[in-house]
């Protein structure tokens, strides 16, 4: 199969480049600038020059292809204030795609999110989320993308959508572990919310990688996927992991303080928020055997940037 992919150099698509490409697949990712370009040409794949708002790159590459995977966003502008246009962007990119492979009955997935699909403690799945308000904003936009694609299926495209948990997690991670213990080492405290009983769900970006390719290979038209090997890990313990690699003390931090202490975590930091993938591991027989997030934060790899490895090049 000759998969399109976007993002293909990010932090997801770097590991879903050599995922596809070991199973037999070719891959054209798309690449914005020289260091993305050359990293995509060491990993095997071929490249087209572009960003997300190219759409006509976008509509004529996928038309080109026997599927696509879309994992771009434009978290650039989305991190400075202007997630509303960083939405638009993917909006138009979804439609582009998707418009492009209409018919084909051709595989096309997308990345969204878990969090926030249910109400705060009760276990999400698969068939949760999809009653999205038309008039949502900030990053419940994202839902509404993904339910755009998911409307494709209807229109002759393989179309689903691979919800994500918050931490996918690994060497080199830059996200949500890595802003974690970054607070962690400027206040001096590895700190969590309450009681610290709140749970996130978490993927290692091996099993992610894989996940997607056995959506392109196997999943049917409609299909939403959840990206989640682990239900849900308590922040508490994350902070426990934390406080004993940098050998800092270890606190509660009442939710109103929150904000103050871990800046823009501190609005979801405190969420309990576990997630089932075990519609997703019953269809596509997917079975996630990477480390645990606790066993990725107990070796290492937030604390000591000695062992990231290949560093996703925006």
């Amino acid at each position: 199969m000759r998969v399109f992919v976007t993002g293909a150099s990010g932090w997801i698509g770097s590991a879903v480049v050599p995922e596809l490409l070991g199973h037999g697949h070719q891959v054209v990712g798309l690449a914005r600038s020289d260091a993305s370009v050359a990293a995509l040409e060491h990993a095997g794949a071929e490249v087209v020059r572009g960003s997300i708002d190219d759409l006509d790159v976008l509509r004529e590459t996928a038309a080109a292809s026997d599927g696509v995977v879309h994992l771009a966003f434009r978290h650039d502008i989305a991190f400075s204030g202007d997630f509303a246009g960083a939405a638009t962007s993917d909006r138009e990119a979804i439609e582009a795609l998707g418009s492009a492979l209409e018919g084909s009955g051709r595989p096309f997935f997308i990345a969204s999110g878990v969090l926030g699909l249910t109400a705060p403690g009760l276990v999400a799945t698969e068939a949760d989320g999809h009653d999205v308000d038309p008039s949502a904003v900030g990053p419940a936009v994202r839902a509404l993308n993904a339910e755009l694609a998911l409307s494709f299926a209807a229109r002759g495209v393989r179309a689903g959508t691979v919800r994500l948990a918050p931490t996918v997690h690994g060497a080199g991670d830059e996200g949500f572990m890595a802003a974690i213990v970054a607070v962690a080492k400027e206040k001096g405290v590895s700190a969590y919310v309450g009681d610290g009983s709140n749970r996130w769900p978490a993927v290692h970006r091996s099993d992610a990688a894989r996940l997607y390719r056995l959506a392109l290979e196997q999943a049917p038209a409609g299909s939403t996927l959840h990206g989640v090997a682990e239900e849900g890990v308590a922040l508490r313990d994350v902070a426990e992991s934390i406080g004993r690699r940098l050998d800092m003390p270890v606190r509660s931090i009442d939710p109103a303080d929150a904000p103050a202490h871990f800046g823009w975590l501190g609005g979801f930091i405190g969420v309990d928020s576990p997630v089932s993938s075990q519609a997703t591991r019953d269809l596509l027989d997917w079975q996630p055997t990477g480390p645990t997030l606790l066993e990725d934060l107990d070796a290492g790899r937030y604390t000591r940037s000695s062992e990231a490895d290949w560093a996703p090049h925006r």
